[in-house]
């Protein structure tokens, strides 16, 4: 039997560039204030503080208030 040795394929390293800040914190920011207005509507709406009026939220998050641990009833 002949022996066939293959050389290894050559790799190449690529560098991955580091995003700078400037392009990152308006997406942040962004996000940031989305999540504390989702948070809002989960865990504080129809409560002692309320936006909007009636019930419409609250059956909406209703599942969700449960699952956080937010107390609803």
């Amino acid at each position: 039997m002949a022996q066939s040795t293959a050389a290894p394929a050559p790799t190449t390293q690529s560098a991955v560039a580091p995003l700078p800040l400037k392009a990152v914190a308006p997406w942040a920011v962004f996000f940031g204030v989305l999540m504390l207005v989702l948070l809002y509507f989960v865990g504080a709406e129809q409560g002692a503080v309320s936006a909007l009026s009636g019930e419409g939220v609250h059956e909406w998050v209703h599942d969700a208030r449960h699952l956080l641990g937010f107390p609803c009833h």
